[in-house]
């Protein structure tokens, strides 16, 4: 029996849908974030401290993917802010399409920042390109401190290590250290941010990494 490599021509043409994503949003200025982590690592509670941080008037939207419910979008929308459901029905990632789809009704020259809250896992999402400016993979101190090892493509490729739910130190045995080391042993430099949605403690870095990610779009499309 023939096998036919389909994985290479799936890849391919993600690839294609990203790069005409990543053109639209250097052209309309957009800073585009995709961020990534297990089931439950607070992904949501996070995007709900940032909206709720920001001023009204930041022209901020925000898609978020599951397999099943709108629940997510549902919390982010009452922060009054752009917020949309991708329902995949039991695939394990986002791709390029599905978020080209949802942003097909969006007018895009309205935003300055799109959040891609991707589907609960470290896995798939490492292979899937949105067209993002940058890959943000989150862990909870709730889980082990070697999944950067376990998983180490998704480290490797995000610039950013949200290391979240700090004020359960106390109660877990989960070592910060080897934390960060295991993930700078994947991605040497990496930038790290630590941060407790439930108390709030750096999400002021978090808000700051942001900001200065914005300016740097906003500096590229004036030299352009």
């Amino acid at each position: 029996m023939d096998r036919i490599p389909l994985e290479k021509k799936v890849l391919s043409e993600n690839d294609r849908n990203a790069a005409r994503l990543r053109e639209s949003f250097k052209e309309h200025g957009i800073l585009c974030l995709n961020l990534i982590s297990s089931p439950g690592s607070g992904k949501t509670s996070l995007l709900e401290r940032t909206l709720e941080h920001l001023p009204k008037g930041t022209r901020i939207a925000v898609l978020t993917g599951d397999i099943q419910t709108d629940n997510d979008a549902r919390r982010l929308a009452r922060f009054g802010f752009p917020a949309k459901q991708i329902t995949t029905g039991g695939t394990c990632h986002l791709d390029a399409l599905r978020v080209e789809k949802a942003l097909a009704d969006w007018p895009l020259e309205s935003l300055d920042f799109l959040i891609i809250e991707n589907v609960g896992n470290l896995v798939c999402p490492s292979s899937y390109d949105l067209g993002e400016a940058a890959k943000i993979v989150m862990l909870s101190v709730a889980e082990g401190e070697d999944k950067p090892l376990k998983y180490p493509s998704i480290f490797a490729k995000s610039e950013l290590l949200i290391l979240n739910k700090i004020d359960l130190l106390p109660y877990v045995s989960f070592d910060m250290t080897r934390a960060r080391e295991y993930a700078r042993s994947v991605h040497p430099g990496m930038e790290i941010v630590e941060v407790s949605c439930t108390t709030g403690q750096g999400l002021d870095v978090w808000i700051e990494w942001l900001e200065k990610r914005r300016e740097a779009v906003t500096s590229a499309k004036i030299a352009d």
